[in-house]
């Protein structure tokens, strides 16, 4: 097994006794699953969010060895990180960038989506004034998402005016699912609305210019809806080893790649009824044994666990004694032998058992999109494959 470096921290990191443990393998793996399953688009893997919180420099280049040919962020920020650390695979900015930031778009080669003819105008000044060539733009066309995006009636001036710029090359056009793993009907509507946008616009492109890339799926979206796929999909959630929906397990084999793991710091005897941590939330049912773990909401992990949530240690499952605290966060682990310096797994396996993502969101009442991109830099990332 090989392990890398962390992220973001430093080299001081390294001994913090919690940390996140990447399966680089398991991204490779699950990339060459969501590209096969595209049946021929091209995929672009998203790597905003820090990669969802995996880090994106390490998945994006797993991402590009592995069968994606682009990879999209939601800020410049990220895309001049990627740029800083090797990448020179095209990289979508899944959103209009601030004018401010135009000459670092340019100068990073990063691909810039466009929904707004004066942001195209600003956009063709910049790469006039450097002599930077034609540089290519993806415009975004709002199909029901109603977020960001064209409207459709007015996608065929911005493509107009993209190609009426010599500086300015239309290489995209794309739009975004809103419920894409929930209502076919709707989605549907957005593919239709999307085809006849796609219509509408031809006519403003030159004869003879090269084609346009389409693409509207994300990870629900290509896996409930291969009519969708087009010439390429965006995979998010699905990079990460994550199932949009239960519906999606049958459909795909994906391998989470994250783990988080750390260790026994403090082991205290209590009697029964006592109630330990803030709020005093939770009596012991018993006498008992409870363990400190050194990492808390801080770090991403969701004090929505507090009441339900559980650790697994030497293979065994242990409820949480009381609430997460910023720092750490305490397990009730009964008469079973425990030690100081063990390990602990808060979502991965150990033995026969697992935690999941999946199951924090459920007791945090929300989604494993949140809850995996919300784990802190203030835990170092060690890779493995």
């Amino acid at each position: 097994m090989r392990r890398g470096g962390t992220l973001g921290l430093g080299a001081a990191a390294v001994s913090r006794p919690s940390w996140v443990e990447v399966d680089l393998g398991a991204v490779a793996h699950n990339v060459r699953q969501l590209a096969s399953y595209a049946s021929g688009a091209r995929l672009c893997a998203v790597v905003k969010a820090d990669g969802y919180g995996h880090g994106a420099p390490a998945v994006a280049r797993t991402a590009l060895e592995n069968g994606a040919a682009w990879v999209a962020v939601a800020t410049v920020e990220e895309g001049v990180q990627l740029r800083e650390t090797g990448v020179t695979a095209p990289v979508l900015l899944l959103s209009e960038p601030p004018w401010d930031d135009l000459e670092t778009v340019v100068s990073e080669d990063l691909t810039p989506t466009l929904y707004r003819v004066p942001s195209v105008d600003a956009l063709a000044r910049v790469v006039r004034r450097r002599e930077a060539g034609e540089m290519e733009v993806h415009l975004k066309v709002d199909t029901g998402m109603h977020r960001v995006g064209a409207h459709p009636e007015a996608l065929p001036e911005l493509a107009r005016r993209v190609c009426d710029l010599p500086w300015l090359r239309l290489g995209g056009i794309w739009s975004h699912f809103a419920v894409a793993d929930t209502d076919p009907d709707f989605t549907r509507r957005q593919i239709e609305t999307f085809e006849s946008a796609m219509r509408l616009t031809e006519p403003a492109l030159p004869v003879g210019s090269p084609p346009v890339l389409r693409h509207l799926a994300n990870t629900p979206g290509t896996l409930f809806h291969p009519e969708a796929h087009l010439d390429m999909v965006r995979t998010g959630l699905g990079t990460y080893g994550l199932y949009p929906h239960p519906a999606a397990r049958p459909l795909i084999n994906l391998r989470p790649a994250m783990k988080i793991v750390s260790h026994v710091s403090h082991l205290l005897r209590h009697p029964e009824g006592a109630r330990p941590s803030y709020g005093r939330v939770r009596p012991l049912p018993a006498p008992s044994m409870v363990a400190t773990l050194p990492l808390g909401y801080a770090d991403g992990i969701p004090r929505g666990i507090s009441c339900g949530g559980e650790v697994l240690i030497g293979g065994r499952r242990f409820p949480l004694a009381g609430r997460v605290t910023m720092d750490q966060l305490v397990v009730d682990v009964g008469e079973q032998a425990v030690e100081v310096g063990e390990e602990a797994v808060l979502v991965g396996a150990s033995g026969s058992q697992s935690i999941s993502f999946d199951d924090w969101a459920e007791l945090s009442d929300t989604i494993n999109y949140e809850v995996v991109s919300r784990i802190g830099p203030r835990l170092p990332r060690r890779y493995v494959s």
